[in-house]
C-alpha cells in the first residue's frame, strides 16, 4: 500500500520525535553516570583524606614530616581487601595527589595490584602510604603500567619523629611506602606491586588522563574547595600549607 503525501510526513515527522527521544534518552544517561561518577571521585577522596589523618594523628607513630616536605607526590589506598593475589574492587582503588612548590595538586585516580599489595585476608582491610619522592617515581606514574621496584627503587619508609636520625639512605630511595592495619601502623615493602591510571574516573570528573593531569601545574583553589579537594586539603594540614586547609 503506497501512504499519501500527508501520511508520509506524519511518518516522517513521527521517526524524527522517536530519535529526538532516544538521542535525549541517550545523554540524560550519559549526564546521570557522569555525575555518579563524580561523587564517587569525591568518596574515593575523601576515604584517602581519612586514612591519611588517622596515620598522623599519632606524630610518635606517624610519617616523618621531614620525608612528607620532600615528597613530589603522595599516594594513599584505603581500605584494600586481599582477594587471592590481587587486588579487586573497591578495595585496590587510590588516590594521587602531586606536590607543586607548597600547594597539593588536584586527586588523581589509580588502581594498583600486585602479590604484595593487601597482605591481609578476609575482612581485614589494610590502608596503604606511597611517597614518591623523586622526579623518576613521579614520571613512572604517567605510564600505563608502573611497577614499584621495577624501574625505580622502593623501600619501607621510617615512622616516628626521630625515624630520620638513621635513615638517610631510605630518604635517597625513589619511593617509601606504608602500610596500616588495624590500628598497626608501619613501613613496608610493596615491591611488586602495580599501579595503573582510572582513567575512566580522571576522564568523567576532569576530560584529562592521568598522564595529563600529572603534568599540569596546581589547578588553584577551585578543586581544592570542593567535596573532590578532601585530600590535597588532608596533605596540605601536615605541610604547613593553611591556604589549602579551608
Amino acid at each position: 500500500m503506497t501512504l499519501n503525501r500527508h501520511s508520509q510526513v506524519v511518518v516522517a515527522a513521527a521517526l524524527v520525535a522517536i530519535a529526538v527521544v532516544t538521542v535525549r534518552s541517550l545523554q540524560a544517561r550519559a549526564i546521570d553516570s557522569r555525575d555518579k561518577m563524580r561523587q564517587e571521585a569525591a568518596q574515593q577522596s575523601a576515604k584517602a583524606a581519612k586514612a591519611f589523618d588517622a596515620i598522623m594523628q599519632v606524630p610518635d607513630k606517624a610519617i616523618p614530616r621531614e620525608l612528607l616536605a620532600k615528597a613530589r607526590a603522595i599516594a594513599v589506598f584505603p581500605q584494600v581487601v586481599k582477594v587471592a593475589l590481587t587486588v579487586g574492587g573497591e578495595g585496590g582503588r587510590g588516590v594521587v595527589s602531586r606536590r607543586h612548590g607548597e600547594a597539593w595538586g588536584r586527586p588523581i585516580f589509580f588502581r594498583g595490584g600486585g602479590p604484595s599489595f593487601g597482605a591481609q585476608v578476609g575482612a581485614t582491610s589494610t590502608d596503604y602510604f606511597v611517597l614518591l619522592m623523586n622526579d623518576e617515581s613521579l614520571d613512572g606514574l604517567m605510564k600505563d603500567r608502573f611497577e614499584f621496584g621495577g624501574e625505580v627503587g622502593v623501600a619501607a619508609g621510617p615512622v616516628g619523629r626521630n625515624a630520620g636520625a638513621g635513615t638517610d639512605a631510605l630518604m635517597q630511595a625513589a619511593i617509601l611506602t606504608y602500610s596500616r592495619s588495624r590500628g598497626v601502623f608501619a613501613g613496608v615493602n610493596l615491591k611488586g606491586v602495580v599501579l595503573k591510571p582510572e582513567d575512566s574516573l580522571n576522564l568523567a570528573v576532569y576530560n584529562e588522563t592521568a598522564e595529563e593531569l600529572l603534568k599540569e601545574p596546581a589547578d588553584g583553589d577551585a578543586t581544592t574547595e570542593s567535596e573532590l579537594g578532601a585530600f590535597p586539603r588532608a596533605l596540605a594540614r601536615y605541610m604547613g600549607n593553611s591556604k589549602s586547609d579551608r
